[in-house]
Formats: C-alpha cells, sequence, structure tokens
C-alpha cells in the first residue's frame, strides 16, 4: 500500500470528515485528497520523477502533512527533515539523500537560504506559504508507487557520527500500521488523535492508522501542556502519543486531576525509558497508557503493551510488567543473540535482534552500514534485552554510544566531533547519564588543552551551534585526563562507571 491508500481509505468513508484539524482551520479527507492530487501533478510539473526524493521542512501544520500524499501520490519518496537539527547537519542530510525538492515553513526560510545554494541536485524549492500559486496549472498524469517501493527515507545518527538514511517501504509502513490496528483499541466510531509531538517523528507515523479508519488528527503547531488539557476533552481525543519526559511534566501539571480525560482509550508512550513508579502514577491518573518499543530501522511496534497489558486480570495494576517493553508484537519476530550469532534461551542476556517485513530496506547508499545492521539473517537493533518464560521483553541497556534524550537519538561520537571544534577542547568523552526529565541527559567529560581556558556554557552554547540543542551536552564537567585503552582511545565505559562512582 502506498501512504496514500491510509487517506483514500478514510476518504472513502466520508470525504466531508474532518481530517487534519487546528483550532482555526479543518481540511476534511476531500481536502486533502484533492491537495495531494494537485501536489503531484505540481511535482511532475516541476520535473520531479517518481522515486526522486521531496523534503519537507515545517512544524507541525495540517498543509504540511497533507503535502506527503501528493509526494506519495507522485511515487516519490518523503524525506521528513527534523526543524530541530542544526542548519549544517540538515545540510549535510539533504545532500546525502540526493533530495531535489523541498518544502519549506515560513520560519525556516533563512536556514534553506543559507543551504540551498550547497545542494547542487536541489532545483525546486517550494515556501509553504506560496504552495496556492504553485499549484495552479494543468494537472499531468502522475505515475503510481510500485509495491514495496521505498516510501520515506528517514535521518538518522551513525556510531560514526555521520547520518545514515533507513529505507522504510510501503510494506513496512503496512506493517507497522496493521500492528497498530490489532493491537490497540480503535473500534468503535472513529478514532480523534492529538497530535502534540512532532510529526517528523513517531506523532507521524501513527496518523496513518488513524486515517483508515477516517478518524481526525487534531494538529498541534507547538508543545504546550495547558492546551493539550483542553483540547482532551474538548475535542474528545481517543488516542495521543508523547515521550516520558513530556508524559512527566503533564504529571506535574496543577491542572490534570481537574481535567477529565474519560474519552482516551490509548495514551501511547515510548521512544525512551519510562520509570515504572512513574508509570504507575500515570495509570492512576491519566489512564489507558500503551507502550510501543521500535525504532527507526524497525518502526515503533517491534514489542507491544495495549493497555490491558499493564493490568492482572483481577484489575490491579501489573507492577511486575511495568519494566517491561511489552511482548514482541504479532508480526515480528524478536530474539536475542550473542556475539557470535547464537541465539540465546529465555533469561539470557543479549541484543535484541528482529526479523520480518517491518524492518527496514535498508541504509540508503550505504552497504556497508547494511550489512553490519543484517549480520546472520537478522536486523540487529543495538539494544541489550531479555525474553523471559513467558514472552515479556525487557530492554536493560543499550548500545553504548546511543543516548536517548527525550525521545531522541544522540550518538557520542557526533557530539563529541562538535566539541572537539573548540581550540580549547583538547579531548572529550560524550555519554548519557540516568535523568528524571529527559530519561538521560547528554553529559560531556572535557579535557582542555594546556593554559586553555573555558567555561560550560560556552561549551554548551557552541555545540548547539552546530549540532542543535537537543544534541549539545547538558552538563559540561572538566577532567585533567580521561579514561584511555592500550591505544589512546576514549574510553567510554570507564567514564561511565567513575560518573556512577
Amino acid at each position: 500500500m502506498s501512504l496514500t491508500r491510509y487517506l483514500d481509505k478514510g476518504a472513502s468513508l466520508g470525504r466531508d470528515a474532518p481530517c487534519l484539524v487546528t483550532e482555526d482551520r479543518t481540511l476534511t479527507y476531500g481536502d486533502v485528497v484533492d491537495h495531494s492530487v494537485a501536489v503531484a501533478a505540481a511535482l511532475a510539473r516541476a520535473g520531479v520523477a517518481a522515486g526522486d526524493k521531496v523534503a519537507i521542512l515545517s512544524g507541525n501544520d495540517p498543509v504540511a502533512f497533507a503535502t506527503v500524499f501528493g509526494i506519495a501520490r507522485r511515487g516519490a519518496v518523503w524525506v521528513p527533515v527534523n526543524p530541530r537539527n542544526a542548519a549544517a547537519e540538515n545540510r549535510e542530510l539533504l545532500e546525502l539523500f540526493d533530495c531535489v525538492a523541498l518544502f519549506h515553513a515560513p520560519a525556516y526560510a533563512d536556514l534553506v537560504a543559507e543551504i540551498a545554494p550547497a545542494l547542487p541536485l536541489l532545483h525546486t524549492v517550494v515556501p509553504l506559504a506560496e504552495l496556492d500559486d504553485w499549484l495552479v496549472g494543468d494537472q499531468p498524469a502522475y505515475d503510481p508507487t510500485p509495491p514495496d517501493d521505498t516510501v520515506m527515507i528517514v535521518g538518522t545518527g551513525g556510531t560514526t557520527g555521520r547520518p545514515k538514511g533507513v529505507q522504510l517501504t510501503d510494506r513496512t509502513i503496512e506493517t507497522m500500521t496493521a500492528l497498530t490496528l490489532m493491537g490497540y483499541p480503535f473500534l468503535p466510531g472513529r478514532p480523534v488523535y492529538l497530535a502534540m509531538a512532532p510529526l517528523t517523528h513517531a506523532a507521524g507515523v501513527l496518523c496513518f492508522p488513524v486515517m483508515a479508519h477516517g478518524g481526525q488528527i487534531v494538529v498541534m503547531a507547538a508543545p504546550d501542556l495547558d492546551e493539550f488539557l483542553r483540547l482532551v476533552p474538548a475535542r474528545g481525543v481517543t488516542h495521543t502519543f508523547l515521550p516520558p519526559t513530556v508524559i512527566y511534566m503533564l504529571l506535574a501539571h496543577e491542572a490534570l486531576d481537574a481535567t477529565d480525560l474519560s474519552s482516551l482509550r490509548c495514551f501511547w508512550y515510548g521512544a525512551a525509558p519510562m520509570s515504572p513508579a512513574r508509570l504507575e502514577e500515570a495509570l492512576a491518573r491519566i489512564g489507558p497508557m500503551a507502550q510501543l518499543f521500535g525504532q527507526t530501522e524497525a518502526p515503533m511496534m517491534v514489542s507491544m503493551m495495549s493497555p490491558a497489558d499493564h493490568y492482572r486480570p483481577d484489575g490491579t495494576v501489573a507492577v511486575e510488567r511495568l519494566s517491561s517493553a511489552g511482548r514482541p508484537a504479532p508480526l515480528v519476530t524478536v530474539a536475542i543473540m550473542a556475539p557470535d550469532g547464537t541465539l540465546l534461551p529465555p533469561g539470557e542476556r543479549g541484543e535484541i535482534v528482529v526479523r520480518g517485513s517491518l524492518v527496514m530496506a535498508g541504509y540508503y547508499k550505504d552497504p556497508e552500514a547494511t550489512a553490519e545492521a543484517s549480520r546472520f539473517g537478522w536486523h540487529h537493533t543495538g539494544d541489550i534485552g531479555v525474553l523471559d518464560a513467558d514472552g515479556w521483553l525487557s530492554v536493560v541497556d543499550r548500545a553504548k554510544d546511543m543516548i536517548i534524550t527525550g525521545g531522541f537519538n544522540v550518538y557520542s561520537a557526533e557530539v563529541e566531533q562538535a566539541l572537539m571544534a573548540h581550540e580549547a577542547v583538547r579531548d572529550c568523552g560524550v555519554v548519557g547519564r540516568p535523568d528524571e526529565k529527559w530519561g538521560e541527559r547528554v553529559v560531556a567529560v572535557v579535557q582542555l588543552r594546556p593554559g586553555a581556558e573555558v567555561g560550560p556554557d560556552e561549551l554548551i552554547a557552541f555545540a548547539k551551534e552546530r549540532i542543535g540543542s537537543v544534541k549539545a551536552p547538558k552538563e559540561v564537567l572538566f577532567w585533567p585526563d580521561l579514561p584511555r585503552s592500550t591505544v589512546g582511545k576514549v574510553l567510554r565505559t570507564a567514564i561511565r562507571e567513575r560518573l556512577r562512582e
């Protein structure tokens, strides 16, 4: 199924039903279908062919998300660009993925003006504020997307610091959507999904199963918990997703207990570990929480934990499960693997590996990374876990170079490279430390050059300019020397151990 099939399925249930909604604008299913046809035709006039890569740089915006379906209807490949990234990183992603066209929101006009001249393949740049004028013209035929073609390329970090492009196919998204519809409560009636998290992130792909039921997607332009709590009862919200960091903030909100949340059927949490104690509190004060565990390369549904799974048959909270990531999803095979490729029995710790049509097609133009991630015929998640005898999966550790902060993946080498560009820094090691708000916070341990002087705030600001605020360290420590291997490599494991002590 092309991405347009979810939209078209929703439209078949009623073109006049609300599809993408904000406080001051409603796009019906018919509106979004017509918009997607116009975008597909305009892309064809602009010389964008089936299989070409087309990026969207925007915050949460209904027109921007509707444009995704025009890209898909043309048979092109959607490249979601995270507006939180630094300019240099977004330029690198657009170049790496061979993007030929870019739609952007007005807020990012200066950023686009800065990076576009350095992208020789980028021949079409469309400000969303001028989209209506750009769409005017005859509508030539457009090519449908053949089955199993790549429909999305999503940028993700690498342990070397170089980004990779995760290729997600029609079948990948179809599998993820099927698992969502199988594993979580949707019927009866049309769902109402509140999207406060970025549509470039998990919140975006969760729209597809909602559309398959002709549901309404309420789009929040910016994170605002006051507005979130107002919209849930006002719109009769049935489904939503937030990372644990924001759920913790919600639990601290003074208006939470006075808000009627009875319409909620499924409040997804994921993208970072959640404290079992805070989860138990959320079950009591919010209601039907639902966990999902996955990664960009196997989106969202490697394992699942429905609202009902959080409780025992007698209705009491199953506290023994709250640190679990649920059970492997029905259409996914999950195993625990030793470094030599041996599959381990229940109860033994090893790397979580995955098989099935949920797994990506590979990394774009990176056969070496693709081969590394698919050793022994399994996709390697880089997460360390345990499957118990009843099939419950626990994620006990992660690949040592990855930090999950506020639901985003940050790689140590990428942060280290940014800090090493400062003239005062001789060497550094970057690790994650547990944090009540962020899940983990990025911590940099820095060794300065002899005689150099620099403060933590200056280094944090320096990193933000190069890699953005999400990836920049939240804490900088100065050590006279760093633990090293016999060949002089900084040992992050030793840094973690020393910080724990």
